[in-house]
């Protein structure tokens, strides 16, 4: 039984009683989840031919305004599973033909995903991979040392004003850069089977925002100057889609140009980072799956 008396397991360290109260992340005393299935929409390493075996946490710590998933992340759509049932639910993916475990937004559920994962490592035969916000502390990323392979963060903002903005989180870079040099420490650089599979390492995930090239470039000068070219890989998104609060907020309120993301693109090639470079049909709504509580 995981009791939290007073939770900092992600930057906001708000030290709320989880026993008793749901955090600002949404999460409580159980972990919740909105949906446990094959996945064919990450990177091709990531999902492959038979799809990545994606759980879908509910709840988030970081309450971004324009979060595609924000029926779970905001809404706190979910189901509470307890520990066994976890450790089930991943190894009914890997039966499934999932080329991995993909636990998407697992922070605010960090202590009980470890204890679950305990119980499946015995007979889970696939890497297990951490997909996040990127907003993260490093205790709790130490919690998940030795039973993660792999780290897909997100790296939201270099700009505290535009992170404050859009997420609330004027430290929002300085944690996520903390985390992600954490994680390569953890992980080590890529490493892929013979069919090219992601075995462990760190894809770092950059989504262009509309009118935010300025900020994409700050982060990608920083990628280049922090990591050797073979220590990282960049996923360079184009996907954004206004939805959720993004009408609050005009200069977000539309698709990311082509002139606008082209400018992003040519500099991470000029930079040498290596990667995925994502088509601009992938900003469709289409894109997220839906929160039906699919093998929960």
């Amino acid at each position: 039984m995981i009791a939290i008396k007073k939770c900092g397991l992600c930057p906001r360290n708000c030290g709320t009683d989880r026993t008793q109260y749901e955090g600002p992340c949404k999460g409580g005393s159980t972990v919740k989840i909105a949906r446990a299935a094959l996945h064919h929409w990450e990177e091709p390493c990531i999902s492959g031919s038979n799809g990545s075996g994606t759980v879908f946490f509910s709840g988030c710590p970081l309450q971004c305004c324009f979060c595609q998933n924000y029926q779970i992340s905001a809404q706190n759509f979910g189901k509470e599973v307890g520990v066994e049932r976890l450790a089930e639910i991943f190894l009914e993916l890997q039966q499934a033909g999932a080329h991995n475990i993909n636990l998407v937004s697992p922070t605010q559920y960090a202590p009980w995903i470890v204890q679950a994962l305990r119980l499946a490592k015995p007979q889970l035969k696939i890497p297990v991979i951490c997909n996040s916000g990127g907003y993260e502390r490093i205790a709790t990323l130490r919690l998940l040392e030795s039973m993660v392979d792999a780290y897909l963060p997100d790296l939201k903002y270099f700009n505290p004003a535009v992170a404050m903005r859009y997420s609330s989180a004027e430290d929002y870079f300085e944690a996520a850069a903390a985390a992600i040099s954490e994680m390569v420490r953890q992980a080590g650089p890529p490493r892929f089977d013979g069919d090219g599979l992601l075995q462990s390492g760190v894809i770092i995930r950059h989504l262009v925002l509309p009118n935010g090239v300025h900020d994409s470039i700050q982060i990608l000068d920083w990628i280049a100057r922090t990591f050797g070219k073979e220590e990282v890989l960049l996923s360079l998104m184009s996907q954004y889609t206004p939805t959720y609060h993004s009408a609050q907020f005009p200069e977000i309120n539309r698709r990311v140009s082509t002139y606008e993301y082209n400018r992003v693109l040519s500099h991470a090639q000029e930079l040498g980072l290596q990667g995925y470079m994502q088509e601009r049909s992938a900003a469709k709504e289409g894109y997220t799956p839906p929160f039906d509580l699919q093998g929960v």
